[in-house]
């Protein structure tokens, strides 16, 4: 795979987008014959969701209405998606979180929200007075 290369040519933030979101969607479509793809999916998207956050420009455009509008973010959904399925359920509630400042993912927070609370409360019943 070619991403590190492209990331170190000139390119502006929405291209570095594009690159690594194709990367995580190949990735994924791979990870059954590529036991690596998964530790590398984990990589790009979270690089992904950074460069997000340091220039939101990489994935969005200016509406009609001057407000800025975000393009469909799938990287970091599927990085979620997949740390809910290993059970890593606080890890991907954070991130849904973080992805939420981009119009997008607010469904995951509320679902994942309540699974760890869940997660909370049955630990809680566990833990209480014997």
């Amino acid at each position: 795979m070619r991403v590190w290369e492209a990331l170190e040519i000139p390119g502006s933030a929405m291209d570095y987008h594009f690159v690594l979101q194709h990367a995580v969607s190949q990735l994924w479509a791979d990870r059954r014959s590529d036991p690596d793809a998964l530790e590398l999916l984990e990589v790009f998207a979270l690089l992904d969701l950074k460069l997000m956050e340091a220039a939101p420009q990489a994935v969005s455009f200016d509406s009609t209405d001057g407000e800025p509008s975000f393009v469909r973010v799938s990287s970091v959904p599927q990085l979620i998606e997949l740390l809910e399925r290993e059970g890593a359920l606080v890890e991907a509630l954070g991130l849904a979180r973080r992805l939420a400042r981009f119009e997008q993912g607010e469904d995951l927070v509320e679902q994942l929200s309540e699974k760890v609370a869940a997660l909370a409360s049955e630990a809680d019943l566990e833990d209480g007075p014997a």
